[in-house]
């Protein structure tokens, strides 16, 4: 116990128990307290299933985060999370120049010259972006964690086929928009270095920097020097299957709170717009066809499930489970008792209708019940804010706060987590 709670208990002769019970009576009175001054109704203090180690001094919440934001990954749901991070405590957010659109001139390797200068020196980088190493930490301040996502590449690549059917050439050739045609021969559609052709082949290597067009069956080297530079910078690779989990470890690297990482799920298709389940040859062809994305999740994958054992594999998930329960609950308040995705033209709500790709693919989203008002509606507003309307928001505001800022400083008493090659390799 520490010396002030002994000195407390030899003054009142209060029991061990009773003093403990005392102090956390008095924290979660404070905690709700301040929980009133902002929003009463938002879900604040978690039950941690996984504490730090004893030894463990607390630390305070890192703020310079860099997310590099793949295609079809999940990483729009996980771009909502720090953008309502870095609104509410203050941060500058890095986003792209007018003429890059909402992306940082994707599919062109990153510059920092493609971020609007209202947004810098930013604290939170997350919208899509080629990844180039010199050119983000030459933007990005000493100290910031980066961390990436990745999705099972059959699952991601029927995402990537539906979702740029009419941007993609090699898509469009397919006879009727056949992905089991396209896989069955793709070389036949593919032309290496056409605009947007990264959709088509590799795309998780090409948002990673890599040349999307090696093979790791004929240069296996190259897959190997990939995954080094990956583990070099990125000190946390999520997975988009167990995104719950990902995020208990992203809400532990970056020591945030549960709460911290709530989400809505967005930038969804409707079933009708997605196989329902990929065929195990399809599936197969798939990878075969992207064998380079293959290697980079099946490593990174396993590192995963690493990390989550050195977490402790049963903490996670119980934390996970936390997390998805409160996720409904704060689901409910804002979106009614039946939370339920919609069409776009069942959307009401201007600012909360996704933007779609085509006629052929519908995505989804939430909107407000009506006649409400208030701050809490405003953050059920931004919890369900598509990316581009939040984009530009973030982008107006910014512009608004005006002045030339300093370079966010790096914490010197709370050195930022190491990458991933500082993990043991034992199984």
């Amino acid at each position: 116990m520490p010396p002030i709670l002994q000195r407390l208990q030899q003054a009142t002769k209060m029991s061990r128990r009773k003093i403990l019970l005392l102090v956390l009576g008095c924290s979660t009175l404070s905690l709700l307290i301040h929980q009133g001054a902002q929003l009463s109704w938002y879900p604040k203090l978690f039950p941690l299933s996984c504490p730090p180690l004893q030894d463990s001094p607390p630390r305070p919440k890192h703020m310079t985060v860099a997310f590099l934001k793949t295609h079809k990954t999940a990483g729009t749901t996980v771009q909502n999370i720090l953008f309502r991070f870095a609104e509410r405590h203050n941060l500058t957010v890095a986003l792209p120049h007018p003429s890059c659109e909402h992306q940082f001139c994707y599919p062109r390797n990153f510059s920092a010259h493609f971020v609007h200068p209202a947004t810098r020196p930013p604290h939170v980088l997350a919208s899509h972006l080629r990844f180039d190493r010199a050119e983000l930490q030459r933007l990005m301040p000493p100290g910031t964690v980066y961390v990436t996502i990745l999705r099972e590449p059959a699952a991601m690549f029927e995402s990537l086929f539906s979702y740029y059917n009419q941007y993609c050439p090699a898509f469009r050739r397919v006879p009727n928009s056949s992905l089991e045609a396209f896989l069955s021969a793709p070389e036949a559609y593919y032309r290496a270095g056409e605009h947007f052709a990264m959709f088509a082949h590799n795309t998780l290597a090409y948002d990673l920097g890599g040349d999307n067009e090696r093979s790791p069956r004929d240069d296996a080297a190259y897959l190997a020097g990939l995954i080094r530079q990956v583990e070099e910078v990125f000190s946390l690779v999520m997975i988009a299957e167990y995104f719950d989990e990902s995020l208990v470890l992203l809400r532990r690297l970056l020591a945030w709170d549960l709460d911290d990482v709530l989400y809505a799920r967005l930038n969804a298709r409707a079933a009708s717009s997605r196989l329902a389940a990929i065929p195990a040859a399809l599936a197969r062809a798939a990878r075969a066809w992207n064998a380079l994305d293959a290697g980079l999740y099946d490593h990174f994958n396993a590192t995963f499930w690493r990390r989550v054992a050195l977490a402790g594999r049963a903490c996670v998930e119980r934390e996970a489970r936390e997390l998805r329960e409160a996720r409904e609950r704060l689901l409910r308040r804002c979106f009614g008792d039946e939370p339920v995705l919609r069409p776009a033209a069942q959307i009401r709500t201007k600012q909360l209708q996704p933007w779609q790709p085509s006629r052929k693919v519908d995505i989804m989203g939430y909107d407000l019940p009506s006649g409400r008002a208030g701050p809490a509606t405003e953050a059920c507003l931004k919890l369900a804010m598509p990316e581009v309307q939040y984009s530009s928001y973030l982008l107006r505001k910014q512009k608004r706060r005006g002045g030339v800022r300093p370079r966010p400083e790096p914490v010197l008493d709370n050195p930022p987590p190491r990458p991933i090659r500082a993990l043991p390799r034992g199984h």
